[in-house]
């Protein structure tokens, strides 16, 4: 996210990113079954209709798939020496970080289940085994943390404020 030239903020980059694509094999099966359903099509001759709804079901599941691994995960500098991290479409400051922490595979499922609260802010893909966790120190906020899936959970730990280790 390098800033346009003459902006006045040329040195405003990316520490981290990530996009959770998801599985290599999701987008074989999918195509699999679309091979499959023209192949029965083609065989017992379908009615039009059977081909009207490949057609429209298809591209929407092609679509999907793309949709769900468009998620951005990233650790901002904005070369003023503030840094934010950004997940989900929102973007948070470091000023009102307080800790973070990894979630471990193991863990994944405890934090996802009884123990989440229900005003977290959740970033979560299944396909994505590991997480991270930040703690928010902010009064006029009422999210208490962000938990977020990342395949390098260290690593973008290792660049937030708080750092605790499991």
């Amino acid at each position: 996210m390098e800033s346009a030239p003459g902006s006045g903020n040329d040195t405003a980059r990316e520490l981290f990113t990530e996009r959770l694509y998801v599985p290599l094999w999701w987008w074989l099966f999918l195509f699999g079954v679309i091979a499959i359903v023209i192949g029965q099509g083609v065989f017992i001759s379908s009615p039009w209709w059977v081909w009207l709804l490949l057609v429209l079901v298809g591209p929407l599941m092609i679509w999907l798939m793309w949709r769900l691994g468009r998620e951005r995960v990233a650790v901002v500098d904005d070369g003023g020496g503030a840094r934010s991290l950004v997940a989900g479409g929102a973007t948070l400051p470091f000023d009102a970080i307080s800790r973070c922490a990894v979630v471990p595979k193991t863990a994944k499922s405890a934090a996802m289940g009884r123990q989440l609260d229900p005003e977290a802010y959740v970033v979560h893909r299944g396909y994505v085994p590991t997480m991270a966790i930040v703690v928010l120190d902010d009064p006029s906020d009422p999210t208490p943390y962000w938990l977020i899936s990342t395949r390098r959970p260290n690593e973008l730990t290792d660049l937030l404020p708080g750092k605790v280790e499991n």
